[in-house]
């Protein structure tokens, strides 16, 4: 199953503080679409899902300045 994390206007590190708020409370095996607008978190994010274990399996940029990014829960 997908959730999505609507984190468009804040600023860092505030995507990267739900989205690990957000991964705690996820079953293994579900995704977390996370929609963000904060130039800090195209590497923030993937760093952190790099080091916990959780699976990039969508990375895009939307528009001029904002992202969506899709980490699975492994």
């Amino acid at each position: 199953m997908q959730h999505v994390l609507e984190t468009v206007g804040q600023v860092c590190p505030f995507p990267l503080v739900e989205a690990k708020k957000a991964m705690e409370t996820l079953p293994v095996g579900d995704e977390l679409k996370i929609d963000f607008d904060c130039t800090q978190a195209t590497e923030a994010i993937p760093e952190w899902a790099a080091e916990n274990g959780y699976p990039v399996t969508h990375f895009d940029r939307v528009g001029d300045a904002s992202w969506t990014i899709t980490v699975q829960k492994a």
